[in-house]
């Protein structure tokens, strides 16, 4: 049964999909903004909004944090020094994603996430 699941798989095991989450928001954090599939631009979403709430304070237990969620230290400090600081007076709502047309592919649905 699938109670209580709320995220999606995408067709991974559990290391795997964690593996794909971190290297999506690494690159979401160095580019800024990332085109990628619409099911995991939802899924990377929650991720990488509460990444910028820890960032947003500053302290050597957050920078520890998102430095072993990101498993880079310079991305870490480009968190916390570039992209936190924008967002001071919100609550939420740090990125934005938007659909893009089919992949010819394999026709799959497309979108752009990147920083509001």
């Amino acid at each position: 049964m699938n109670h209580h699941k709320a995220k999606r798989t995408l067709g991974r095991k559990k290391n795997q999909y964690n593996a794909l989450m971190r290297s999506l928001a690494r690159n979401l954090v160095r580019d800024e903004k990332i085109v990628t599939t619409e099911a995991k631009a939802r899924e990377l979403r929650p991720v990488v909004e509460k990444l910028v709430t820890r960032a947003k304070t500053d302290s050597v237990a957050n920078r520890r944090v998102l430095t072993a969620r990101l498993n880079d230290e310079t991305l870490s400090k480009k968190l916390i020094e570039k992209i936190a600081p924008n967002y001071k007076d919100r609550s939420g709502g740090y990125t934005r994603i938007t659909k893009l047309p089919l992949r010819v592919k394999d026709a799959a649905k497309m979108a752009h996430i990147e920083f509001v």
